[in-house]
């Protein structure tokens, strides 16, 4: 075999076609000159592998995780080595020259004597120099004979800018029958000289003590031809052979790139195709490029084509683009009793918006990701709010080189991953089940699964999925190679086995057992829709092309004359049905105006659709959206709907449209919201549904036994409408009125529901549901009856509160003519629909965030509404107080700090009634944050003039410690109405008793109850309370059991209590006491307790 000149470096080796048997024989067989000779290989198996063996061996580690966690190893090591500012002149061949062979760099700032000793054993390195690709190696002990080097170069000092290498390089006891193919280093410290200003190339200088060798000169860079000429008296070396067409290493035993398994691509490969080496304007162009490998032809045509899938803009109404906001989101445990977690929801000033859309989001998000670890980012909102545009907008925005973090992204939609059989591949789920196909060879698979950290991976409408819950305890344990259902292709990537290290997007509808995979998310995040200004944003934009110029204005005056619908704008899939019903009605003039209702809307938009439907077309697509919705679904198949003409029909009128890519013929409805109108369309006209059946699907009262599983969400309020509202405007602008009339038994059913509810006995949000229904009903008996029932107090706790929802409430509060107390705490209403409702004549008293509440007083007193800040002001209140969270302690601050600015104003009246009245306040932040946080509670105490209640006990202990009674102690004098202090389970000893003692006094006249339960007080503490008793002459109750006195202070405190005839109770009993003293002593005095 002839292997040619020796040229390349150890990467022009990896992808060459040279046989490494032969290879190894040849270097086998070289005489280097002056090398002593070299004992065998005692390794036969190692010595004669071939081919074959080879092969076979890097395909039994296909599949071996280790192995792949073992290239990720080096690719991470040769990253943090190449990526260092002071090594950018290294070279990736010297990496894999002196670690890739021969050991891996050391920890250790020096060798330690065993490696000196055994390094003394090794064979010489050559006494001439030797070319390996673009390296040459020699001794230095001779300078001038170097071949092309000026012998002026050796006599020069280190450049300042000379790097030393302070860690010493461990060097391993090699095989001996390795050494002549490798460079073996003296023991001690290498010095490395970079980039000489002499010469066109790096240059390396390597010396060690305690060896024959003095030093060794690295040169790195194509040297010239008179430069490669070797001494007369040294044998002539021939080149590694290079592959024109595949750049790789010159190392004979390296595997090529398609033979390893998930080798991390950095090890291998550029990131970006097209990498170009830059060379000084003087030095000559060599003749193999050091540029790293481009991807494969076959990899560049794949990657193009997805980039043109996702490149395209949307047109049409799907391509108006107006952004949504996206919020942090977290998990919390439910309100209800089992164990499942909720979407949490913050206030309004506490929500943290991401800037920059998921794009942004995403790039973050890779910066401090985990090495080789699955990365699973979940963006949750309502159906409509507008997730699936923006995991859109992301494969778009990767397709025009906004997203460099990722090589290859990929966009499927749940709907098309719900087909039964055991055939699929990975390959599968990538590219041949979502829109638009692509093929995928070998070639691109296996580059794709050698670097899945650089893949995305997105899972759009997640909850279409049935039993997603399980994919965290699935089998999952298919290898890439392997074929399964596609639920155990995602339970494999759930549980990185497949693509570890990628990155998974999800978007989902937060709701049932979705949260399990949820809690597992590396990043939660909130599409919160549309606010105010960005629903008027999409209204200009979806009519600026219209050939009418005011039509845009035009359409923002109807919907401004609908409050109820413009509440319901936030929803982007709702703004749109608005847009196309007013782009309709402003066609017929001037008069023309929205409805009032939802139902109407829609009413509106499929009116003009149905009268030319053929027959049975409409029902039967109602039946079909019901059935859909029941099995969790929005897609159907082809077969499914009663004729091609309905088909057709259906498509023409916008109720569905195709889905692309899908194995069959699939239809999916145009929006959530049409399916759900649709289902209670056939709820409200089938005659298989039961009058007495019918109030269950309205999910206002929970079931027991079989509850209704609401997945289509809206159903309850247009199935309201649809039965109530009046026939010729409403059921029978869809269907024939012989169809219309069935639906007149259901409306007494329903009525005779609705009115035998109790709306006080109803939770939050189902009340909320109730109103919804009512008010879509426009039906004035069942209205006046769930205004009419409302209670007098209505705690909103916990319940989200969307704008549509502040407006339903108001218009209910309003219509009930009388007073009523609202908290709004936890509900993330929003600045608007918190003023709106502060402002209505029949709320007396309100309760909201603290940091909302401080927001809408800023926002009124700069937009001058004097009259509505003093409403505000005089409404709110936070009695009672409870602080569970440093931010509660922070707000409160900020509430303390706007009564002193404003007592400071001569405009403004006295104290805020909220601070001014307030007389419980409770304090439970725990072990960690209670010390922490109470400093802060102590300095605002003061302003609290009408405090009674001050309890600073918490289940898990608070342990203000001594320092928090010093602070606390100091404020007593301001507390002239305080009644109650709980200072149980705070870590406060005999210090902190003796300065609670001096500080009493000062509330002898107000004080009725103190509690000292589970401190750490001994017999000073007790002694220094008795001393102070007889002077609280106002006290009833004291607690001090579960303390450290013994009965020394037991006694005490017994005396002191005889000389106190007010007080009631003295709670005593501690396992530090001798039952019997305790038992005497209560026979002593009754009023002392053991219990």
């Amino acid at each position: 075999m002839d292997l040619g000149p020796l040229e390349g470096g150890y990467l022009e080796l990896l992808h060459s076609s040279a046989d490494p048997l032969h290879l190894y024989h040849f270097y086998d067989q070289m005489d280097l000159a002056g090398e002593e000779e070299i004992e065998p290989c005692s390794e036969p198996d190692t010595d004669n592998i071939n081919c074959d063996q080879f092969s076979r061996l890097l395909c039994d580690i296909e599949g071996d995780e280790e192995t792949r966690e073992a290239y990720a190893n080096i690719a991470e090591l040769d990253q943090y080595v190449f990526q260092d500012s002071q090594l950018e002149g290294l070279s990736r061949d010297i990496f894999m020259e002196h670690i890739g062979s021969d050991g891996v760099l050391g920890e250790g700032l020096e060798v330690s004597a065993d490696a000196e000793q055994r390094s003394q054993k090794r064979p010489e390195v050559p006494a001439v120099p030797i070319v390996t690709g673009s390296f040459l190696v020699g001794p230095a002990s001779n300078p001038p004979t170097l071949p092309g080097l000026p012998a002026a170069l050796f006599s020069q000092e280190p450049a300042s800018s000379q790097i030393h290498l302070e860690k010493a390089v461990p060097l391993p006891e090699p095989s001996s029958g390795a050494a002549g193919s490798r460079l073996h280093l003296p023991a001690g410290p290498i010095q490395i000289i970079s980039m000489l200003p002499t010469l066109p190339q790096g240059l390396w200088h390597i010396s060690g003590p305690s060896t024959s060798l003095s030093s060794v000169f690295i040169c790195h860079g194509e040297m010239s031809p008179t430069s490669q000429a070797l001494p007369s008296g040294g044998p002539a070396i021939h080149g590694l052979p290079k592959s024109p067409a595949r750049p790789g290493s010159t190392s004979p035993f390296a595997p090529s790139a398609a033979d390893l398994p998930s080798m991390p691509e950095s090890a291998l490969t550029s990131r970006v195709p097209g990498t170009e080496d830059k060379r000084s304007p003087g030095q000559t162009a060599p003749e193999v490029s050091s540029k790293l490998p481009k991807w494969p032809e076959a990899v560049q045509r794949f990657y193009s084509s997805l980039q043109d899938r996702y490149r395209a803009e949307p047109t049409g109404p799907d391509g108006i683009m107006v952004e949504v906001d996206l919020v942090s989101a977290r998990l919390e445990k439910g309100s209800n009793k089992s164990q499942e977690r909720e979407l949490a929801t913050p206030d309004w000033a506490e929500r943290q918006p991401a800037r920059g859309g998921l794009a942004e989001v995403l790039r973050t998000a890779s910066d401090c990701r985990r090495p080789r670890e699955t990365q699973v980012i979940a963006v949750l909102g309502k159906a409509g709010q507008g997730k699936s545009h923006w995991a859109r907008a992301v494969s778009r925005a990767w397709a025009r080189h906004q997203l460099p973090q990722y090589d290859f992204v990929f966009y499927i939609p749940c709907h098309c991953l719900d087909r039964p059989g055991d055939a699929f591949h990975l390959r599968d789920l990538l590219c041949s089940l979502g829109p638009q196909p692509l093929a995928m060879d070998d070639v691109v698979f296996r580059h794709i699964l050698r670097r899945p950290d650089r893949v995305l991976l997105t899972l759009d409408a997640f909850e279409e999925l049935e039993a997603h819950d399980g994919f965290l305890h699935g089998s999952g344990r298919q290898a890439p190679a392997e074929r399964g259902s596609l639920r155990g292709l995602l339970a494999a990537v759930f549980q990185r086995k497949l693509l570890r290290g990628c990155t998974l997007l999800l978007t989902a509808r937060p709701r049932g057992r979705l949260a399990q995979i949820l809690s597992k998310a590396d990043a939660l995040f909130e599409v919160t829709g549309f606010s105010a200004e960005q629903a008027q944003a999409y209204v200009r934009r979806y009519f600026e092309n219209s050939e009418v110029t005011d039509h845009p204005e035009r359409a923002l005056a109807l919907l401004r004359d609908r409050p109820f619908l413009l509440s319901h704008s936030h929803s982007p899939a709702i703004c749109r049905a608005v847009c196309q019903l007013s782009e309709a009605l402003l066609e017929l003039g001037d008069q023309a105006e929205l409805p009032s209702t939802l139902t109407g809307l829609y009413v509106g938009l499929l009116g003009p659709v149905a009268r030319g439907s053929p027959p049975g077309a409409l029902a039967g697509l109602a039946k079909l959206a019901w059935e859909m919705g029941r099995a969790h679904q929005g897609t159907l198949r082809e077969g499914q709907l009663p004729s091609p003409e309905a088909r057709a029909w259906a498509v023409a009128g916008g109720l569905v449209r195709p889905v692309p890519g899908a194995a069959e013929v699939e239809l999916a409805f145009s929006s959530f919201l049409l399916q759900c109108f649709l289902g209670a369309l056939w709820l409200a006209l089938s005659s298989d549904i039961k009058d007495k059946e019918l109030p269950q699907y309205l999910a206002l009262t929970p079931r027991k036994k079989r509850p209704y599983d609401n997945w289509l969400e809206a159903v309850p309020r247009f199935l309201a409408g649809l039965v109530f509202q009046p026939r010729e405007s409403c059921l029978g602008a869809l269907v024939a009125p012989a169809e219309a009339s069935s639906a007149d038994r259901k409306q007494r059913a329903l009525a005779r529901y609705l009115k035998r509810l109790q709306p006080g006995a109803l939770r939050a949000r189902r009340l909320l549901e109730l109103l919804h229904c009512a008010r879509e009903a426009q039906e004035a008996g069942i209205w006046q009856h769930v205004v009419r029932e409302l209670p007098a107090r209505l705690s909103f706790l916990g319940a989200r509160l969307s704008p549509s929802d502040a407006h339903v409430l108001g218009e209910a509060l309003s219509a009930a003519g009388r007073d009523f107390t609202l908290d709004l705490r936890g509900t993330g209403i929003d600045p608007s629909g918190l003023e709106s409702l502060v402002g209505l004549g029949s709320v007396t008293r309100f309760r909201a965030a603290l940091s909302d509440t401080v927001g809408l007083w800023e926002s009124l007193q700069q937009r001058g509404e004097t009259q509505l800040l003093q409403a505000a002001e005089e409404k709110f209140t936070i009695e009672p107080f409870k602080a569970k969270s440093l931010k509660d302690v922070e707000d409160l601050g900020n509430l303390v700090q706007t009564q002193r600015l404003r007592s400071s104003s001569e405009d403004a009246p006295g104290a805020l009634p909220a601070v001014r009245d307030l007389k419980k306040l409770e304090f439970a932040l725990g072990p960690l944050l209670g010390p922490q946080a109470f400093p802060k509670l102590a300095k605002i105490l003061p302003a609290f003039s009408s405090l009674q209640h001050l309890d600073l006990d918490s289940l898990s202990e608070n342990k203000i410690g001594d320092q928090g009674v010093e602070q606390l102690a100091a404020v007593f004098p301001q507390l002239k109405a305080l009644e109650t202090l709980n200072l149980s389970q705070n870590s406060i000893t005999d210090v902190g008793a003796c300065q609670l003692a001096e500080a009493l006094p000062s509330l002898a006249a107000s004080l009725l109850r103190l509690s000292l339960y589970n401190n750490a007080i001994s017999d000073p503490g007790a002694e220094s309370l008795a001393r102070v008793l007889p002077d609280m002459v106002s006290l009833r109750v004291l607690d001090v059991q579960y303390n450290k006195f013994t009965a020394v202070g037991a006694q005490q405190l017994a005396s002191s209590l005889r000389k106190c005839p007010h007080v009631e109770t003295l709670a005593m009993w501690t396992p530090t006491i001798p039952f019997g003293v305790q038992e005497h002593l209560q026979q002593l005095d009754s009023r002392i307790s053991l219990r």
